[in-house]
């Protein structure tokens, strides 16, 4: 039988804190948030692995995943999220990054395409009495302007293109994050708006799975 309190501990010590994180909240949420119930039963012996956890197919036929411990943390960090701040978290689709979030902000938003996967997600949080985060349903790369604007913006993958609607979503100085290039081997990016006006920085080589909704634009079509 897994000791997850222990596996927990061993990701953060060699996953987290040897990867440059050095937010003491960002570890301390990691640190409290049993990755294992985020994770379906077949696959929670394997939650605390250093790679990107496989968690099912979604009703597209797309495969789904857990971002890899090390990335998640680092995007964290990058995100700078305050107690006050207000998240949109996208294509979180096991609801693990939602209820780390939640240890970190005043609310969480979790936009997710895929109902069931959102549904379980729901539950999970239930059973941890996560009380400041809640799923709603639609398409990842319009983001949720119900709510808008937010402090921060997270994106759960890669992405192949500009997040154009999210990047209008943000409060003046809000920053959004996300793993962002064109080939597997991409790069952590950190989008700022200020004053109108969006930026952006690249701070670390990361790979993760991609995103659903934010594929390459498909070519124009050319007589």
């Amino acid at each position: 039988m897994t000791d997850f309190a222990r596996a927990r501990a061993h990701m953060i010590d060699s996953q987290v804190r040897t990867n440059n994180v050095i937010d003491l909240r960002v570890i301390a949420a990691m640190s409290e948030v049993p990755r294992e119930e985020f994770a379906p039963e077949e696959m929670r012996e394997y939650a605390y692995i250093d790679k990107d956890l496989f968690i099912g197919i979604d009703e597209k036929g797309r495969a789904r995943h857990m971002l890899q411990p090390m990335t998640l943390a680092r995007m964290l960090q990058l995100a700078e999220i305050r107690h006050d701040d207000c998240v949109l978290n996208v294509a979180c689709a096991s609801g693990y990054s939602t209820a780390v979030l939640a240890h970190l902000a005043q609310s969480v938003i979790s936009l997710e395409e895929s109902g069931s996967f959102s549904a379980r997600a729901t539950e999970a949080l239930e059973r941890l009495d996560v009380t400041n985060a809640a799923f709603v349903n639609g398409p990842h790369d319009r983001g949720w302007e119900k709510e808008a604007p937010f402090d921060v913006i997270v994106i759960n993958g890669r992405l192949m293109r500009k997040p154009e609607a999210l990047l209008k979503q943000l409060k003046d100085l809000g920053r959004l994050v996300a793993v962002y290039g064109p080939e597997e081997m991409a790069t952590i990016r950190v989008w700022t708006r200020r004053n109108a006006v969006i930026s952006h920085v690249d701070e670390f080589d990361a790979t993760a799975p991609l995103a659903p909704g934010f594929e390459a634009a498909r070519p124009a079509f050319v007589f």
